[in-house]
Protein backbone atom coordinates (compact mmCIF):
# COMPACT_ATOMS: atom_id res chain seq x y z
CA UNK A 1 0.00 0.00 0.00
CA UNK A 2 2.62 2.45 0.98
CA UNK A 3 4.96 1.71 -2.17
CA UNK A 4 1.21 2.11 -4.73
CA UNK A 5 1.30 5.56 -3.07
CA UNK A 6 4.66 6.61 -3.29
CA UNK A 7 4.51 5.60 -7.17
CA UNK A 8 1.23 7.73 -7.14
CA UNK A 9 3.02 10.69 -6.07
CA UNK A 10 6.25 10.08 -7.97
CA UNK A 11 3.95 9.79 -11.01
CA UNK A 12 2.00 12.89 -10.26
CA UNK A 13 5.66 14.85 -9.58
CA UNK A 14 7.10 13.96 -12.66
CA UNK A 15 3.64 14.97 -14.32
CA UNK A 16 3.69 18.47 -12.82
CA UNK A 17 7.95 19.11 -13.87
CA UNK A 18 6.84 17.62 -17.50
CA UNK A 19 4.54 20.63 -17.68
CA UNK A 20 6.92 23.54 -16.48
CA UNK A 21 9.58 21.81 -18.43
CA UNK A 22 7.42 22.04 -21.52
CA UNK A 23 6.49 25.68 -20.38
CA UNK A 24 10.37 26.69 -19.98
CA UNK A 25 11.73 25.10 -23.29
CA UNK A 26 8.18 26.06 -25.59
CA UNK A 27 7.44 29.59 -24.67
CA UNK A 28 10.61 31.58 -25.12
CA UNK A 29 8.81 33.44 -28.35
CA UNK A 30 5.86 33.77 -30.08
CA UNK A 31 7.15 32.69 -33.13
CA UNK A 32 3.60 32.99 -34.30
CA UNK A 33 2.11 30.58 -31.87
CA UNK A 34 -1.09 31.60 -30.05
CA UNK A 35 -1.89 33.13 -27.03
CA UNK A 36 -2.42 30.56 -24.82
CA UNK A 37 0.93 28.97 -25.80
CA UNK A 38 2.76 31.74 -23.78
CA UNK A 39 1.90 30.26 -20.33
CA UNK A 40 0.89 26.92 -19.03
CA UNK A 41 -2.16 25.48 -16.81
CA UNK A 42 -1.95 22.76 -14.50
CA UNK A 43 -4.35 21.85 -11.34
CA UNK A 44 -4.55 22.81 -8.11
CA UNK A 45 -3.74 19.31 -6.85
CA UNK A 46 -0.70 19.36 -9.29
CA UNK A 47 0.23 22.72 -7.98
CA UNK A 48 0.07 21.66 -4.36
CA UNK A 49 2.20 18.42 -5.17
CA UNK A 50 5.09 20.83 -7.00
CA UNK A 51 5.03 23.46 -4.18
CA UNK A 52 6.50 20.82 -1.99
CA UNK A 53 9.28 20.01 -3.93
CA UNK A 54 10.40 23.34 -5.26
CA UNK A 55 11.42 26.52 -3.55
CA UNK A 56 12.33 28.57 -6.45
CA UNK A 57 8.66 30.27 -7.41
CA UNK A 58 6.34 32.54 -6.47
CA UNK A 59 2.57 32.57 -6.00
CA UNK A 60 0.15 35.45 -7.30
CA UNK A 61 -3.03 35.76 -5.89
CA UNK A 62 -4.71 38.23 -8.60
CA UNK A 63 -7.78 38.47 -6.81
CA UNK A 64 -8.97 41.67 -5.21
CA UNK A 65 -7.22 42.60 -1.71
CA UNK A 66 -10.37 41.95 -0.16
CA UNK A 67 -10.86 38.61 -1.88
CA UNK A 68 -6.84 37.94 -1.17
CA UNK A 69 -7.63 39.53 2.56
CA UNK A 70 -10.54 36.50 3.64
CA UNK A 71 -8.31 33.49 2.06
CA UNK A 72 -4.97 33.48 -0.04
CA UNK A 73 -2.55 30.40 -0.46
CA UNK A 74 0.52 30.76 1.75
CA UNK A 75 3.21 32.83 0.87
CA UNK A 76 1.08 34.05 -2.14
CA UNK A 77 1.15 37.96 -2.53
CA UNK A 78 -1.69 39.59 -4.25
CA UNK A 79 -1.56 41.96 -7.42
CA UNK A 80 -4.59 42.39 -8.63
CA UNK A 81 -5.73 41.34 -12.10
CA UNK A 82 -6.74 44.85 -13.22
CA UNK A 83 -3.19 46.23 -12.08
CA UNK A 84 -1.23 43.80 -13.84
CA UNK A 85 0.22 46.53 -16.39
CA UNK A 86 3.60 47.71 -17.29
CA UNK A 87 4.42 48.93 -13.96
CA UNK A 88 4.25 45.73 -12.19
CA UNK A 89 7.51 44.64 -13.87
CA UNK A 90 8.93 46.75 -10.67
CA UNK A 91 7.31 44.62 -8.69
CA UNK A 92 8.16 41.50 -10.23
CA UNK A 93 11.51 42.15 -10.96
CA UNK A 94 12.71 38.78 -12.48
CA UNK A 95 11.16 37.60 -15.87
CA UNK A 96 12.63 34.10 -16.03
CA UNK A 97 11.18 33.08 -12.52
CA UNK A 98 8.27 30.94 -12.27
CA UNK A 99 5.01 32.32 -11.29
CA UNK A 100 2.05 30.31 -10.16
CA UNK A 101 -1.27 32.32 -11.15
CA UNK A 102 -4.33 32.11 -9.07
CA UNK A 103 -7.75 33.96 -8.73
CA UNK A 104 -11.10 32.50 -7.48
CA UNK A 105 -12.61 30.56 -10.33
CA UNK A 106 -9.72 30.54 -13.13
CA UNK A 107 -11.12 33.55 -15.61
CA UNK A 108 -9.10 36.16 -14.08
CA UNK A 109 -5.76 34.01 -13.72
CA UNK A 110 -5.99 33.38 -17.45
CA UNK A 111 -6.29 36.60 -18.01
CA UNK A 112 -3.74 37.82 -15.80
CA UNK A 113 -1.22 35.01 -17.36
CA UNK A 114 -1.61 36.13 -20.63
CA UNK A 115 -0.28 39.78 -19.34
CA UNK A 116 2.33 38.53 -17.75
CA UNK A 117 2.88 36.60 -20.65
CA UNK A 118 2.49 39.43 -23.03
CA UNK A 119 5.14 41.65 -20.50
CA UNK A 120 7.95 39.44 -21.26
CA UNK A 121 7.64 36.62 -18.22
CA UNK A 122 8.81 33.62 -19.45
CA UNK A 123 7.30 30.69 -16.67
CA UNK A 124 4.23 31.61 -15.98
CA UNK A 125 1.89 28.63 -14.71
CA UNK A 126 -1.81 29.32 -14.12
CA UNK A 127 -3.55 27.16 -11.72
CA UNK A 128 -6.86 28.16 -11.39
CA UNK A 129 -9.14 29.10 -8.68
CA UNK A 130 -7.92 29.13 -4.88
CA UNK A 131 -11.59 27.11 -4.69
CA UNK A 132 -10.11 24.11 -5.69
CA UNK A 133 -6.76 24.25 -3.16
CA UNK A 134 -6.56 21.06 -1.94
CA UNK A 135 -4.76 22.79 1.66
CA UNK A 136 -5.22 25.56 4.14
CA UNK A 137 -5.81 29.11 3.52
CA UNK A 138 -4.10 32.19 5.22
CA UNK A 139 -6.90 34.42 6.33
CA UNK A 140 -6.62 37.87 7.23
CA UNK A 141 -9.55 38.97 8.07
CA UNK A 142 -11.16 42.37 6.54
CA UNK A 143 -8.83 45.76 6.28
Amino acid sequence: MIMLFESKKIKQILAVLLCVLMLCTGCAGNNGQSEESLYSSITMEDAAVLLESENDYLILDVRTEQEYFSGHIPGAMCIPNEDIDETVVEILTDKEQVIFVYCRSGNRSKQAAEKLANLGYTNIVEIGGVKDWPGDLVIIGEK
